[in-house]
């Protein structure tokens, strides 16, 4: 569709129009003129918001929806609707399905789900065979289908050997190994940080032990072989430092943080809300400054919702037997631009694309639009009514934000709460 985006102030470093307020004319997906005032004499569908923002897309490095096989959690369908209108353009998809996503054909399954979307997906495809960790999974042929990396999603890799040979072969066709941090041995029966809140309340603690030992591992892994690694989803500050020594060293590795890790302290577990019950667990002040350190000088590459929807039947009950996770789409650019300033928040959110074989798309003229749009400045309170997820289950529910997305322009479509 062709539209005329008025009165926009584009955030991108790498356009010449950044910090500058425009009208952009999108013609058949293609930005075709950007000036201080377009006339509309075509009769061209146009696009006036209050306070209007855009941005390259931004990049959601670990989403997680349940179609196939857990569609009463989220269907594809109302997942992508979900980021589109919290601002997404691009998701990396995680395995974490029935079947789990280990194969060529559930690659392309997903891919063909999302086929007609405005929201581009990009599967991560199972390291190994139904995310057991005992079999390489088919990693060239889902690599053909258009897997962008290979991961199992919260389940560490115990044998190093494994993680040794999927580093060495990966490398035929640069292949991206994912390997979350948590050494299980180390954190046993552990379902929160192991602190004084855990003590304080009863609850048994992963120490920050586990997931440092798992990092140290696989970077000595990764020297070795001289592969391709990222970390996902860090939360201690010893995990930032030896990330930061390796990258000095020039191993190819990066990470990413949860959301809610940067926002929010094991303090919140303490009122038993199974919404703070997620992995990584919550961990404390130090951790959580050394993390937005790490996010400031770029030790840590990518900052993701980890977007997790979990049905009422395995949220609402005992805190022992909830299932982990919490949803974070709709309150991921509101929460993230109530800790930083928005244009580093933009950074974050468009930043390394390339890591994941995905193109960076400036907003200039002659260029595919593949726009974020939002604005900064909204500040609201983050209720049951701003979540368009099947499941419910936030953690920022209640929580005083900055900054709400719109929707998008991408794929040459439109979706956008007007």
């Amino acid at each position: 569709m062709n539209l005329l985006i008025k009165s926009a102030t584009i955030i991108d470093a790498s356009s010449k129009h950044h910090q500058q307020t425009k009208d952009i004319l999108i013609e058949n997906g293609i930005i075709t003129s950007i000036k201080d005032v377009i006339e509309n004499s075509n009769n061209t569908k146009e696009l006036h918001l209050e306070d209007l923002h855009i941005s390259q897309g931004w990049l959601d490095s670990s989403v997680s929806f349940g179609e196939p096989g857990y569609e009463e959690r989220e269907t594809l369908e109302n997942g992508l609707k979900t980021a589109a209108l919290s601002g997404f353009t691009n998701l990396n998809l995680n395995p974490n399905t029935f079947p789990v996503t280990d194969t060529n054909t559930g690659v392309a399954f997903l891919k063909n789900k999302a086929i007609t979307s405005a929201v581009s997906i990009h599967p991560i495809g199972a390291l190994t065979r139904e995310s057991k960790g005992v079999d390489l999974a088919e990693l060239y042929d889902m690599k053909q289908a258009g897997a962008v990396a290979f991961g199992d999603y919260q389940k560490s890799i115990s044998n190093p050997n494994l993680l040794k040979i999927a580093l060495q072969y990966t490398q035929n066709f640069d292949g991206l190994v994912l390997s979350y941090p948590q050494e299980n041995a180390i954190a046993g029966k552990g379902i929160v940080n192991e602190e004084e809140n855990a003590t304080r309340v009863g609850l048994k603690g992963i120490p920050n032990l586990a997931e440092e030992l798992q990092v140290a591992r696989d970077l000595f892994l990764l020297e070795y072989t001289e592969g391709k690694l990222h970390i996902p989803t860090i939360s201690t500050a010893k995990s930032v430092e030896l990330i930061k020594e390796a990258k000095a060293r020039g191993l190819n590795v990066t990470c990413s943080v949860a959301l809610i890790n940067l926002a929010i302290t094991d303090d919140a577990i303490t009122d038993f809300d199974t919404n703070f019950k997620v992995l990584p667990p919550l961990r404390t002040k130090t951790d959580r400054k050394a993390l937005l350190d790490g996010v400031l000088d770029g030790t840590i590459d990518f900052v993701t919702s980890n977007h997790l929807p979990i049905d009422i039947e395995h949220k609402k009950v005992e805190f022992d037997h909830a299932k982990y996770g919490t949803i974070g789409l709709e309150s991921a650019f509101g929460v993230l631009n109530s800790i930083l300033d928005t244009e580093k928040v933009i950074e974050l959110l468009t930043q390394n694309k390339a890591r994941f074989n995905q193109e960076n798309i400036s907003v200039e003229e002659g260029n595919k639009a593949c726009l974020s749009i939002f604005n900064p400045n909204a500040s609201y309170q983050f209720n049951i009514d701003d979540i368009i997820s099947t499941s419910k289950n936030s953690a920022f529910l209640g929580s005083t934000l900055k900054g709400k997305a719109y929707g998008i322009y991408n794929n040459s479509q439109l979706i956008c709460n007007e």
